[in-house]
């Protein structure tokens, strides 16, 4: 088995856990790979240096180490080739990491094939212009954020629903997040926790200046529409991504990606166990 570790060497603790990633693969016999910039810091694994791409296509699976952001980064990446993902935590909370940093023994687990795969929906997001071409694109796993340009200020955000509008929210922003991304930023702002196996998109309107406006859960297969509806410029950032500019004119059109995140569950743990033990780490 191959497998490419991509690690978050801003993560304090990211590289000792991947040194010791590459040590219990190392015993269990599997071939493992590292991207071309981790070769100054990983060389004496033994691990073999790739350009990304190569690293990526030719492995069958991904091991990503950090908190949730780096996994999501990587999954992004993984998803793309349709490999598969397992995030081992080196950060704080991490919903999406399969192993902790204590139980790297079971990654013995992964290389006989003992383990099942968690497929998660992803979304697409895309900034379409006046001529209604596809200027800009990118994937979420967790969520897509739509703001004014001017952070400061709220903003009349138009929302439609398969081509027909349905609201204009006087907002900071609008969150728009798979079930994956439900327990994140959605979370903290008041939106509803989704169980991932059920398919759906969420909207969740950020300090809306009204008492009714609240998160509204769709059908997987609904493409949301969003521009501003008073000619302001809006910023689009994909799972927290440096934002990409939304011209007047323009407008973001997001919907269900062609294909899902595939994480790897090593251990039996359930979604509400998942949940209920990392919440209660911020209690």
């Amino acid at each position: 088995m191959k497998i490419t570790l991509i690690p978050n060497l801003t993560r304090t603790e990211a590289a000792g856990v991947a040194a010791g990633i590459c040590k219990s693969l190392k015993y269990l016999g599997a071939e493992f790979s590292f991207f071309n910039e981790y070769k100054d810091e990983f060389e004496f694994t033994g691990a073999d240096f790739l350009p990304e791409a190569e690293a990526i296509d030719g492995c069958d699976a991904v091991i990503a180490v950090g908190g949730d952001g780096s996994i999501i980064h990587a999954a992004k990446l993984a998803a793309v080739r349709q490999k598969p993902i397992l995030g081992v935590n080196a950060g704080r909370l991490a919903f999406m990491a399969g192993l902790e940093d204590n139980e790297l023994h079971l990654l013995s687990r992964l290389i006989e094939g003992d383990y099942s795969l968690d497929k998660r929906l992803m979304l697409k997001a895309n900034i379409i212009n006046g001529n209604n071409e596809v200027i800009y694109g990118d994937y979420c796993v967790n969520d897509c954020l739509i703001t004014n340009e001017e952070k400061q200020r709220m903003t009349a955000i138009d929302v439609s629903l398969d081509s027909s509008r349905f609201n204009s929210y006087l907002c900071d922003g609008v969150l728009i997040s798979t079930p994956t991304g439900s327990t994140a930023y959605s979370l903290s702002a008041g939106g509803p926790v989704v169980d991932p196996e059920l398919e759906s998109i969420l909207l969740t309107p950020l300090c809306p200046h009204s008492l009714v406006d609240r998160s509204l859960i769709f059908r997987p297969d609904a493409v949301l529409t969003v521009n501003s509806g008073e000619k302001q410029t809006l910023c689009l950032s994909a799972d927290g991504i440096e934002p990409v500019t939304i011209e007047t004119g323009c407008r973001a059109e997001i919907s269900k990606a062609e294909f899902t995140a595939n994480f790897i569950r090593i251990k039996s743990d359930n979604f509400i166990d998942i949940l209920y033990k990392k919440l209660a780490q911020r209690r």
